[in-house]
């Protein structure tokens, strides 16, 4: 995979934006860094379970679906953060 910094620039952004929606739906961490985090690792989440699920986001918008799609990914990670972590 041969990445340009524009696109690690877009995937960073999304992973914020996804991060902070996470975090103010279901609480969680409460930096820039800990929101790039959780937002990167809910892509990877969200993106395996829509995939498994056979589901496909069609907001009319590519940038929208893949918010979503980490957003809801960076949920279930918090989620199982917290179980797991006893929070």
């Amino acid at each position: 995979m041969n990445m340009n910094a524009q696109q690690l620039i877009i995937m960073a952004v999304i992973g914020i934006v996804a991060g902070w929606l996470a975090s103010v739906l279901v609480g969680g961490p409460g930096s820039l860094l800990g929101y790039l985090i959780t937002g990167i690792i809910g892509a990877f989440v969200g993106s395996f379970i829509f995939s498994s699920a056979g589901w496909n986001l069609n907001l009319g918008n590519a940038w929208v679906d893949s918010i979503v799609t980490a957003l809801i990914g960076s949920v279930v990670v918090i989620l199982l953060a917290r179980l797991i972590l006893g929070w």
